[in-house]
């Protein structure tokens, strides 16, 4: 198979990949199972980058390992999508993770109460409410109502 791109084509074709590569690695770092995966393809893509006219957009890194350029990397896009990402993620995790925990506390509490009289919710239906109050809270209020209690629950 033969493929073709546009200089602008595999310009964004790298911005891809690098946004790519930068969630597999971001975190846990280049030693992973995911980033080695990887690795290989994404040297194959950079290293088309002066046939393509992009040479400017990749660099030889200390281990010889062909890298994203600052050009590249530090571009405002791309450090716009990423900056987008994180919180995203920050957000969606966020919600999840306190719905799941308040869900165990109301199951708790709903464990006490007199059985019979109404059956619970589904769980996904129970989850997405108390999901969904808590997208209310924090589009409205941001983090502004969000308390740490240390050593306990108050």
């Amino acid at each position: 198979m033969k493929v073709s791109f546009t200089t602008k084509e595999y310009r964004q074709l790298l911005e891809l990949a690098h946004l790519g590569m930068w969630v597999v690695t971001s975190y846990q770092g280049e030693d992973t199972a995911a980033a080695k995966r990887y690795f290989a393809f994404d040297q194959k893509l950079l290293g088309l980058a002066t046939e393509l006219d992009c040479a400017d957009l990749v660099e030889k890194g200390e281990d010889g390992a062909l890298q994203p350029a600052p050009k590249l990397s530090e571009d405002e896009r791309v450090r716009d999508l990423q900056s987008e990402f994180q919180n995203d993620v920050f957000w969606h995790e966020l919600v999840a993770r306190l719905a799941e925990r308040d869900q165990a506390a109301e199951q708790g509490r709903g464990a006490q109460d007199t059985p019979g009289i109404e059956p619970p919710p589904a769980r996904d239906d129970q989850l997405k409410k108390i999901e969904d109050r808590h997208w209310d809270e924090f589009e409205k209020n941001d983090l502004a109502n969000v308390v740490l209690l240390r050593g306990g629950r108050g």
